[in-house]
């Protein structure tokens, strides 16, 4: 599927693209270690410093694209309860922004097949004066899906308006509880959980997408956990396959932390607590998840009820994402790469 991508336009502003042309280059070998997290631009990571911090991630599920940070497939996962059967790989993509996606990494991109990059970002994350516009390429559509029209919610955004929760996982819960709220308001203008829904409920196997936010955590945690969860993929799995973004994003996690626990910062002093919330801990998707279950009965329940996603929707992206082993699907050995994931300090 080819398609090709034009400006985007909001109720309240034109949000221009920067596009890449189409040129041949070679894959990226290592990500680019100079992005700065849009989030906290003036604590940005030496380059040095980065590169040492830098772990090894498995690969699948990570891809390594030049600019671009915590890109993995959220596909692989075997399904426990389907004997045989996994989530389809080479689907769903899920990243932290592409505003410093290079050339090289455009061509790594090109070669997984993404035809739709679904941005969940504000326009005021978008607009910012730092932030450079966002990037596209021939072949692939930027479809602008902003679940806050306004709001930022980056990890330091987000922290300093769930502080008070920074002792456990209530304040995930909380965050996760709003965004799935105003992902469902019945006049959001972007619907943008429902496009989503919409692409991977296609009559024909699907294209392969990219889901991204600001850092890839939160809004596109949110996202991907419904996605998994309603193929059925145990609420275990879902929590761990969330709780890679803390090898995603490592490199930049000290100079987050310390900007947000620094003088000035909305958890000034307690170090702690800022890791926590900068953090994608295990424990938080599986309340996240235990709250989806009591509060709407489930992924399943909150898709239907509250977005208005029609049964057969639901039907055809059980279709198209639960696939065979036996077709040449390799599951995912999802429990040796949860070793690698940093534990929390108690």
């Amino acid at each position: 599927m080819t398609t090709s991508t034009s400006d985007v336009t909001t109720p309240e502003a034109k949000v221009p693209d920067a596009r890449v042309p189409d040129v041949e280059v070679p894959d990226a070998e290592v990500p680019d270690a100079e992005v700065p997290d849009a989030e906290v631009p003036d604590a940005e990571v030496p380059k040095e410093k980065a590169a040492a911090d830098s772990p090894t991630l498995p690969s699948p599920p990570f891809v390594k694209v030049l600019g671009v940070d915590n890109l993995r497939d959220a596909g692989g996962y075997s399904i426990d309860s389907m004997p045989g059967k996994a989530i389809r790989s080479g689907v769903l993509f899920r990243s932290a922004e592409l505003n410093m996606l290079k050339n090289q990494g455009v061509a790594t991109l090109r070669k997984l097949g993404i035809t739709h990059v679904f941005d969940l970002r504000s326009v005021t994350e978008v607009e910012k004066p730092e932030v450079p516009p966002p990037m596209t390429w021939d072949g692939a559509e930027r479809v602008f899906v902003p679940v806050f029209l306004k709001e930022e919610y980056g990890p330091a955004a987000m922290t300093k308006r769930y502080s008070k929760y920074s002792a456990g996982p209530e304040g995930f819960v909380k965050a996760y509880s709003d965004i799935l709220n105003r992902a469902a308001e019945r006049d959001h203008p972007f619907k943008p959980f429902q496009k989503i829904l919409e692409h991977l409920a296609s009559t024909t196997p699907p294209a392969p997408l990219l889901v991204h936010c600001t850092a890839g955590k939160d809004r596109t945690g949110v996202i991907i956990a419904l996605i998994l969860s309603l193929c059925g993929l145990p609420d275990d799995v879902v929590a761990h396959e969330y709780s890679l973004t803390d090898l995603g994003l490592k490199p930049q996690k000290k100079a987050i932390v310390d900007r947000i626990s620094g003088p000035g910062g909305p958890l000034f002093g307690d170090r702690d607590g800022a890791d926590r919330m900068v953090s994608a801990r295990k424990e938080s998707m599986l309340h996240t998840l235990a709250m989806i279950s009591h509060q709407y009965g489930g992924a399943e329940g909150y898709i239907v009820n509250h977005l208005g996603v029609s049964q057969a929707t639901v039907a055809q992206i059980r279709k198209n994402l639960i696939v065979d082993l036996a077709e040449g699907e390799v599951p995912l050995d999802w429990r040796s790469h949860a070793k690698m994931v940093p534990r929390p300090h108690l």
